[in-house]
């Protein structure tokens, strides 16, 4: 995505320093599997940002992506702004109201301040690049987020 300037996966949100994939497969360690996105924002919004959130996954399902089911497949947003919070709110409060009309239940998303962010084994960075035929765990609603939404934050 142009403005990017930075991606890497690691692991967020649980009690251990420094875990491992293996400890937070366990679900003990109580840890997201997250993607730390870095980006220009002259060029790329934190609000194109969240869009994109929003449209890759499917916000619904509670500690599941896809196949892959466990807390450390929640979906969460952490911010590390005030502005970054409000925003994701808003975000969060208009794409419920769109699923809501189409029939799904409620965002099981979390929004909480960023805390440590710990990177995943090297095997891990840009992992589709090294196994094209890797497993990609993405679901979506296929309910898109409103470009019209945009207008109004």
């Amino acid at each position: 995505m142009g403005g990017t300037t930075n991606t890497a996966v690691g692991y967020m949100g649980g009690q251990r320093a420094n875990p491992t994939y293996e400890q937070v497969c366990t679900g003990a360690t109580g840890h997201a599997e997250v993607v730390m996105v870095e980006f220009d924002s002259t060029q790329l919004t934190y609000l194109r940002l969240l869009k994109e959130f929003w449209n890759m996954h499917d916000p619904t399902t509670l500690n599941r992506q896809g196949g892959d089911i466990g807390t450390q497949y929640r979906s969460a947003i952490f911010y590390t702004t005030e502005e970054q919070k409000e925003i994701a709110h808003k975000t969060f409060s208009e794409y419920q109201e769109v699923l809501t009309k189409n029939g799904f239940s409620k965002i099981t998303t979390e929004i909480l301040p960023a805390p440590e962010f710990w990177f995943a084994e090297e095997y891990h960075q840009r992992y589709l690049e090294k196994n094209p035929n890797g497993y990609d765990c993405h679901s979506t609603t296929g309910i898109p987020y409103p470009e019209a939404v945009h207008e109004k934050i």
